[in-house]
Parts: structure tokens; C-alpha cells; sequence
């Protein structure tokens, strides 16, 4: 295979694409969004679906969660295929447990958005709630073996940037927009 000399980044056809694939795979916004009230319920009780879908809206808006999404995506999609090679197909396909590279990929995202994420992240893998049980169950011929972690990424990263955003609205000192 040989590159393309014309190629270049044209970084509105991969936010459609980061959309249209997340969508083609049964998840929305407002699913995310349902993760990051239950995430920040507690601390924000007053926070709104829209408010939340905003803040999902912001994370999906980056090119690191937009190349996350999109390489989990295909992994997914290659292993329902049977296109991967065996023993990576096998693991893939059975989201082996001791197969830590989807959670790997998912911290690349929650890494843009500093600590909170990371425990948030921690805190929705192990619970699996709304989307997430849906995306583990394994009793369908889909495979989310990616997908499951990076929604919950997302999820998580999202409620990173609300904590920040609303500390900072307590202390009246709402700078510059955090990304």
C-alpha cells in the first residue's frame, strides 16, 4: 500500500465520522450524557441532560477522543468480521480480560482531561451503568470490546471538565475555556 500524496486532514469529515460511527454502533449523546449525571449527580445536583450533552459535545470535539473513537470502532468492527489474526482475533472477539489495550486506548482520551477522569473512568468501567451494560453485554453477535471503555472515557472525561468548569464558576474566576 502506498500513501496517498495528495492526502490531507480534513478535520470536519473526521468529527462526522467520529458521530456517524458512534451512532451506527447504538450510541448517542444523550446515553453519554445519562453517564455523566450519574457521575456528578451528588456534587451538581441541579445539573441538567442539556448541560450534560454539552459537555459531551466539548470532549467529542477533540482530536484525540475523535482518533480514540475511530480506531476502537474499526478493532470492534474488524473482530465482528473475523478479519484480525488469530490469537489477536480470539482475545479481541472474547474481551479477554487480561487484554488491557481497549482500556489503554479509552486513557488517552480521559488523559486529556487530568485526574477526575481517571478515577470517574475507574469508577464506570467497574459499574458498567446505562450504555455500558448494554455495550459489555456479550450475548449479541456484536463485539464493543473497544467501544464499551471508550464511551465511558468520554463519559468520564466530560465529567472532568463540568467539575473544573464549575469549581471555577464558584470561585468567580471563569478564565480563558478550559478544553
Amino acid at each position: 500500500m502506498t500513501k496517498s500524496k495528495s492526502y490531507h486532514l480534513n478535520s470536519t469529515k473526521i468529527a462526522e465520522a467520529t458521530k456517524e460511527w458512534l451512532a451506527k454502533r447504538g450510541v448517542t449523546t444523550s446515553q453519554i450524557a445519562e453517564l455523566v449525571i450519574f457521575l456528578q449527580k451528588e456534587y451538581f445536583p441541579d445539573l441538567t441532560m442539556e448541560e450534560c450533552e454539552q459537555y459531551v459535545e466539548a470532549v467529542l470535539s477533540k482530536r484525540e477522543v475523535q482518533n480514540a473513537v475511530l480506531t476502537g470502532i474499526q478493532l470492534d468492527m474488524l473482530a465482528e468480521e473475523g478479519k484480525l489474526l488469530s490469537p489477536l482475533q480470539e482475545v479481541i472477539e472474547n474481551d479477554e480480560g487480561l487484554y488491557g489495550c481497549d482500556e489503554i486506548l479509552a486513557l488517552s482520551i480521559v488523559n486529556v482531561y487530568g485526574s477526575i477522569g481517571f478515577t470517574n473512568f475507574g469508577y464506570v468501567d467497574k459499574l458498567k451503568p446505562g450504555i455500558l451494560k448494554k455495550l459489555n453485554d456479550k450475548e449479541d453477535a456484536a463485539c464493543h470490546t473497544f467501544l464499551d471503555d471508550i464511551v465511558g472515557a468520554i463519559a468520564a472525561s466530560a465529567s472532568s471538565r463540568l467539575a473544573h468548569r464549575k469549581q471555577a464558576e464558584r470561585e468567580g474566576a471563569m478564565g480563558p475555556p478550559l478544553d
